[in-house]
């Protein structure tokens, strides 16, 4: 029985991630989290963009010229 109680105290954090992970495949709740990884790329591209237009448009310049 101690060792079961150690067991359990020394990889709960495994534990409950690989639960997590089931109930997320499970409900299909990845769909919704790779909509929100993608949104929020965009939305930190979109504003990198803004930003540095003139350091974007010259790398972008630079990689068409490469090709």
């Amino acid at each position: 029985m101690n060792n079961l109680k150690s067991f359990f105290h020394d990889y709960r954090g495994a534990i409950i991630g690989g639960i997590i992970g089931i109930i997320v495949l499970c409900t299909g709740l990845l769909k919704l989290a790779l909509a929100i990884i993608v949104i929020c790329t965009g939305v930190f591209l979109g504003n990198y963009v803004q930003h540095n237009k003139y350091e974007v448009k010259q790398k972008l310049l630079d990689f068409i010229n490469r090709l």
